[in-house]
């Protein structure tokens, strides 16, 4: 199978932040933890200021740190579909993938003891929907899919201002910023 990736149309996204309260909801999560964050940018100035959203998750990199980082390979790339996830039973909480991703990618469960992330919704995806962030989208700002296929569709464009640099992971994502 293909790597997985998600689009996002910065164009689209209006910074409602339902993706990021579906997401939390559908994950159970705390205060504090969020698998997926809409970020807000300013620009420009009076009588042109200018706005933009974009709505980031692990982005599933080709060359992730938070795999590199992991000293148990609790963090690890599933082969069929290239999605970044924990295994439970070796993580050991060290934080170290945390630290080593320019993302937020992982998240600390306070309660667990250890590493949380976005899996893509896997349980979801199984069943032929799909990830809650993508189908909570009012504006449809969010797709998910081969990225090939979405950087075939919208193009190559994988960084905009504000965010970490894409050399340093190689992210398996697409942003529409026009």
């Amino acid at each position: 199978m293909a790597q997985m990736g998600f689009f996002i149309d910065v164009a689209k996204c209006i910074g409602c932040k339902t993706c990021t309260i579906a997401c939390k909801d559908k994950s159970d999560l705390e205060v504090g933890r969020n698998f997926r964050r809409v970020y807000d940018f300013e620009e420009g100035t009076f009588p042109h200021p200018t706005t933009y959203h974009i709505s980031l998750s692990c982005n599933h990199c080709d060359d992730p740190g938070c795999v590199k980082a992991c000293p148990t390979t609790a963090m690890h790339k599933r082969e069929e579909d290239g999605v970044v996830v924990v295994d439970h039973n070796k993580c050991v909480g060290c934080r170290y993938c945390e630290w080593n991703c320019p993302y937020q990618g992982p998240q600390f469960d306070e309660k667990l003891g250890k590493m949380t992330k976005c899996d893509t919704c896997l349980d979801l995806r199984e069943n032929g929907e799909e990830p809650v962030c993508v189908a909570s989208c009012i504006m449809r700002a969010i797709e998910f899919g081969p990225i090939d296929e979405l950087r075939k569709k919208y193009g190559k464009v994988n960084e905009i201002k504000g965010m970490p640099s894409a050399s340093i992971t190689k992210p398996n994502i697409v942003i529409n910023y026009k």
